[in-house]
This record gives structure tokens, C-alpha cells and sequence, in this order.
């Protein structure tokens, strides 16, 4: 069986952009066969949000797999342990939310990373070692390569950047922005000069440190924005606000 590749991480390594959705309650193995239909990179499902099981989470991305479209999951940032059942069974990477301290990344590396990178339990025969038939060294390599996402969203988190990106083996440094502007001060203005200012001081930090950075976005004209400062990882809007914004286009258009 041939080693499936995260495009995702591949089009950021090659100086792409990376985009895909947030998934919270299309919980139907369609759902990356429509995010490839439609011309997405990866699926951003949701488990600090969305209403999503272990088992419905894990089934979306053995589906997602086959389809080019890299299934990533968020977790609770308590939740390390789901995080690692996540990558044995399908999930091409997962995003931590709330991290702050150098000490929570390397929390996160321990759990998300083999030897020498961490920790993480060693599982030889789950489906991300294609249930034993991967060569045990070559999948040990592959599996420290899935895509980790550390999640800046707090004040906390601002101040102590430069540290948490000493901390090797992540891969994007993600802002979150409304959990952000609620961190400044300015809950839920997004647009706010404090929150855009910081926003744009942690891409340039993260970006001259090297590393990828990403951002949630609620639609394209915010993304190019973001996109224009050297952002290469978008999580652009929502499923269900996707969904709404086109029902409620069509319909406007018909009884207008």
C-alpha cells in the first residue's frame, strides 16, 4: 500500500496555501468527498465545538484518506490522550487549542510524537500503520510527520511565543482570533486595531521563526488579508454557516 501524503502540509512546504473548513456538524463520511469535490486542501474537524464521538470523528477521516483531502482534528486541550487515538486511526493531524506556555507545547509534542521528538504510546498495528503492513521503522517515520498545529489564542499564549516556538516538532502556529479578541479585552470584535495589531505581530514572529502560521477566517476577503501577510494555513468559515449563507442567498434570490 503506498504511504498516503498530507497536502495539506505538502503545499505549505512548497510555499502554497493550505485551505479547508471547519467541520461541527457534518457528521456523514460525504463530507470530504465534498470538501474535494469542492477544491479544499484539508477537513478542520471540530472537537472542542463540534458535536463529534470518537467514532464519528475517526470514520470521517479513514473516509477522507483516499479522497487527497487531509483529515486534521481539533481537540480539547485537556484531551491529549484523544489526540493520539485520533492519529492511530486516520486522522492525518491534529490542532491543539489554548496553548500558552512552552511547557504546553512540549506536553503536546510528548503525546503527539514518537522517540526522539516524544512519547506518544506506540501502536504498530492501528490504521495509521495500515494495521501492521507498514514496516514498523517506516511508519514510525510517518507518523512523526502528521501535521500538529499548536493554537494561540489568549493573551498568555502572545507573551510567550518566542518561547512555545523554541519547542521543536510543531508544524503551524494557528491564531484563533475571537477567543483572542475576548483574551484582549474585546470579545468577539475580531476587526478591533488591538486584535488586528496583535494578529499581525504573531504572523510576523511566527514567520521569521521559520514555521507556518494559520488562521480561522469567516470569508475570503478576511482571508486574503491574512493570506497578503504571509498566512499559508486557512480555516475558512464554518459548515453550518456555509450552508446558511448559500440557503439564505437562494432564497433571497427567488422571493426577491
Amino acid at each position: 500500500m503506498p504511504i498516503t501524503r498530507n497536502v495539506a502540509k505538502r503545499k505549505m512546504q512548497q510555499g502554497e496555501m493550505a485551505l479547508g473548513f471547519q467541520v461541527y456538524h457534518l457528521r456523514s463520511i460525504a463530507t470530504p468527498l465534498l470538501a474535494a469535490a469542492s477544491g479544499h486542501d484539508f477537513l478542520f474537524i471540530d472537537m472542542e465545538h463540534g458535536a463529534f464521538s470518537m467514532q464519528e470523528a475517526t470514520q470521517i477521516c479513514i473516509a477522507a484518506l483516499p479522497t487527497g483531502v487531509a483529515p486534521l482534528v481539533r481537540v480539547c486541550t485537556g484531551a491529549l490522550d484523544e489526540g493520539t487515538r485520533l492519529l492511530d486511526n486516520g486522522a492525518m493531524g491534529i490542532v491543539v487549542p489554548h496553548v500558552d506556555t512552552a511547557a504546553m507545547a512540549r506536553d503536546v509534542l510528548r503525546f503527539a510524537r514518537y522517540a526522539p521528538l516524544g512519547e506518544r504510546g506506540m501502536d504498530l498495528y492501528a490504521r495509521a500503520a495500515r494495521y501492521s503492513h507498514t514496516p514498523k521503522q517506516e511508519y514510525l517515520k510517518q507518523a512523526n510527520q502528521a501535521l500538529l498545529a499548536l493554537q494561540i489564542e489568549g493573551s498568555d499564549g502572545l507573551r510567550n511565543l518566542e518561547e512555545i516556538l523554541a519547542v521543536p516538532g510543531s508544524d503551524v502556529i494557528f491564531i484563533g482570533p475571537y477567543d483572542l479578541s475576548q483574551s484582549l479585552g474585546h470579545p468577539g470584535e475580531i476587526e478591533h486595531p488591538e486584535v488586528v495589531a496583535a494578529i499581525e505581530r504573531t504572523i510576523a514572529v511566527v514567520r521569521n521563526a521559520g514555521r507556518h502560521v494559520g488562521i480561522y477566517a469567516d470569508d475570503a476577503a478576511t482571508a486574503r488579508k491574512w493570506i497578503d501577510l504571509g498566512v499559508q494555513f486557512i480555516a475558512l468559515c464554518v459548515d453550518t454557516t456555509i450552508f446558511y449563507r448559500a440557503c439564505k442567498q437562494l432564497v433571497a434570490d427567488l422571493r426577491g
